[in-house]
């Protein structure tokens, strides 16, 4: 049985059905490889998908896109999963492991978020954003001198940034209100 469907009232062969999705999905990624993410405090990154080179087709972003609506909606277990999907299919793909760290924050396993901050480094750099993102996440867990360090870091590579300026702002505001335990 020859396998027929119907293209513009015509019956066509499987092979020509093929070739004409093949033809519209080539079309198509090329405009589909910017992804827009959250931007502030300790957000996943708004980025370009990099393409590895050594890969012979473009691996699907749905994964990516998936994990950054969870993450804006604050499902941040199903962002772990959907960015852990997405650095699987594009291990070079530095937007992919910003996000994914910044969701091992949310969800408090700082260990792994520095696993995944160190590979967007290694991929992308010290960019503006990852250091803000990691003076972010020394500030949640309470580590406010490496916070700082962090974020003064990103605001000498970009003065002006208001993210980064608002950290450092309730950085400050933070430090002046943390409550010591009395010393014995």
């Amino acid at each position: 049985m020859k396998w027929r469907v119907r293209i513009g009232g015509a019956r066509a062969p499987r092979q020509a059905c093929i070739a004409a999705l093949i033809g519209t999905i080539s079309a198509a990624l090329p405009g589909c490889n910017t992804l827009q993410g959250a931007a502030g405090v300790g957000s996943p990154p708004s980025s370009t998908v990099q393409d590895s080179g050594e890969v012979k087709y473009y691996p699907s972003d749905e994964p990516l896109k998936l994990a950054l609506e969870y993450y804006e909606r604050g499902d941040f277990g199903l962002a772990e999963r959907y960015f852990q999907d997405a650095v699987t299919k594009a291990p070079k793909d530095a937007t992919a492991w910003v996000g994914l760290a910044a969701t091992y924050d949310r969800i408090g396993r700082f260990d792994l978020a520095d696993q995944a901050y160190a590979s967007a480094i290694k991929l992308a750099g010290e960019t503006v954003q990852i250091l803000n993102n990691q003076g972010y996440s020394y500030m949640l867990r309470g580590d406010l001198r490496k916070a700082r360090a962090k974020f003064l870091r990103a605001k000498a590579k970009e003065p002006a940034n208001p993210t980064i300026i608002n950290n450092l702002a309730l950085l400050d505001s933070s430090s002046r209100f943390v409550r010591r335990a009395p010393e014995p």
